[in-house]
């Protein structure tokens, strides 16, 4: 076959959620759309908020010249300005719009800064569970992923993590709130991070990145706090998208932010804008950019998921499943109750109920379910969830 054999390899590891996608599309046809329960996609249920679409009909409307030409790589400067007031205002830190560069979503922004931080065969640190397209993002720009092992709360084990940085180790991935567990590193378990790296760094005499993944950032419940990487690393980026926290997924619009605190961030900000543009990915949307600017500070209505997590994982605890309750996003990772996890997600398919198996994640013995669904999706899976439950016990 011409295709690449790469692109193979990838297309056989990153099947579970389009097998699980399609075997959804199978059942509903044969079954009926209100008779399957379909769990496993991670798609934003909430729409954007009210004064998202007051400003699309603006812009709209807009006679201003020359909206619609090309603009600087890393964006408007106005969006940039707002973008780092936003951040400024929530976390007491000192960015300017010097240190922003707007992307076309979360996936544009990381795939231009591994292109920008990797030589061949340098290594990029990776928690597990982890959200699988890391692997082929680094991949992609011919760095090597190191897997390393979290606790049973799925926070990094940071013996592990010690073990694993070595002098190719160019920088680690964090992702928080995570995909698929839902858990929030709490502030120690970041300034834990950052003392290993910094510790690393002056033994091996390498310089070593932190990377936060963070499009759940405002998707955080019973009043935890998130703490922002910048304080803790000087050599840190922030990469980010409004697809969850504005329900704008299918708009591809976010942005990477570098630490003020970088000795070397202007060279940083100019390779990682020259990596835009040689992805193709140039900038992102002149709408969209403009239609962000004012709504910084708005997200959805983070109440209406909290709520579904609170009855699906009261459920699931009442059936006999074990799980950590998530702090954000909108996922439940609970164990499998045998090792299996992919012949369970088949048992629970018997019943209708559509889910990930953990191994998709990195991580046998578990589940992904998303409850970004409507009322009547979790509601009708309770029973396909006891029933295969029991089948096993």
């Amino acid at each position: 076959m011409s295709i690449s054999k790469g692109i193979l390899d990838v297309l056989e590891k990153s099947s579970w959620i389009r097998k699980m996608f399609e075997e959804g599309i199978q059942l509903k046809e044969q079954y009926g759309e209100k008779n399957v329960f379909d769990l496993s996609l991670g798609n934003p249920l909430l729409e954007p908020p009210k004064k998202f679409k007051e400003k699309l009909i603006n812009l709209a409307n807009s006679e201003e010249k020359g909206m619609h030409r090309y603009m600087p790589n890393p964006g408007f400067i106005s969006t940039r300005k707002a973008i780092a007031e936003n951040l400024n205002n929530e976390f007491s830190i000192n960015v300017s719009s010097e240190e922003v560069i707007v992307t076309t979503g979360a996936a544009g922004g990381l795939n231009s800064v591994l292109k920008t931080l990797l030589n061949p065969d340098d290594e990029i640190i990776i928690f597990a569970p982890f959200f699988v397209e890391y692997l082929f993002y680094v991949s992609n720009h011919n760095g090597k992923s190191v897997i390393v092992k979290t606790d049973e709360n799925f926070v990094p084990d940071m013996e592990d993590l010690k073990s694993k940085i070595t002098t190719k180790t160019k920088a680690i991935i964090i992702n928080s709130p995570n995909n698929p567990t839902g858990v929030l590193y709490p502030k120690e378990t970041i300034k834990k991070l950052g003392e290993i790296i910094q510790e690393k760094e002056k033994k091996l005499g390498t310089e070593i990145y932190l990377i936060s993944d963070e499009p759940y950032r405002k998707i955080i419940f019973d009043d935890s706090k998130y703490p922002f990487i910048f304080e803790y690393h000087d050599r840190s980026i922030v990469v980010t998208s409004h697809s969850k926290d504005l329900g704008l997924a299918g708009e591809r619009i976010g942005y990477i932010v570098v630490s003020p605190k970088d000795k070397n961030k202007e060279v940083l900000f100019d390779a990682i804008i020259f990596s835009l543009r040689t992805l193709g990915h140039v900038n992102a949307t002149a709408f969209m950019q403009k239609a962000i600017e004012d709504i910084q500070n708005e997200s959805v209505d983070i109440n209406v998921y909290k709520k579904k997590r609170d009855f699906l994982y009261k459920e699931l605890v009442n059936i006999g499943y074990e799980c950590v309750k998530p702090q954000g996003a909108f996922y439940l990772f609970p164990k499998t109750p045998i090792e299996d996890d992919a012949k369970f997600v088949q048992e629970l398919q018997n019943h209708k109920v559509l889910t990930v198996p953990g191994r998709g994640f990195g991580l046998n013995g578990y589940l992904r379910i998303s409850y970004s669904v409507d009322d009547w999706v979790l509601e009708g899976s309770i029973t396909g969830f006891e029933k295969a439950f029991n089948s096993f016990n």
